[in-house]
C-alpha cells in the first residue's frame, strides 16, 4: 500500500467528521485534524476507531495521542501494519 493510498483512505475516513470542509481541499501530510479540519476531540476517537477498522490494526493510547496530523496517522498506520 502506497503513501498516497493510505492518505486517500484517511481523507475518506475523516470527511464525515470534518467541520471545516475547506481543509479537505488542502488535504496532505501536514493537515492537522484539530486545527485545519476542526474535528472535535470526541470525533477524533471515532476517526481512530474507523482507522483501526479500515486497516485492521490496533492503535494504543500513546499512539493515538501522537496522531495530530495526517502524516502522523500515516506513520502510525505503516508502523502498525509492519508490526
Amino acid at each position: 500500500m502506497t503513501n498516497r493510498d493510505i492518505i486517500s483512505k484517511i481523507k475518506t475516513i475523516v470527511t464525515p467528521y470534518t467541520q471545516r470542509k475547506e481543509g479537505l481541499s488542502e488535504f496532505d501530510e501536514s493537515t492537522n485534524f484539530l486545527n485545519d479540519l476542526e474535528i472535535n476531540s470526541a470525533n477524533l476517537v471515532d476517526v481512530v476507531l474507523d482507522v483501526e477498522d479500515e486497516f485492521d490494526i490496533e492503535i494504543d493510547n500513546e499512539s493515538m495521542e501522537g496522531m495530530m496530523t495526517v502524516g502522523d496517522a500515516r506513520d502510525i498506520i505503516i508502523k502498525k501494519l509492519n508490526d
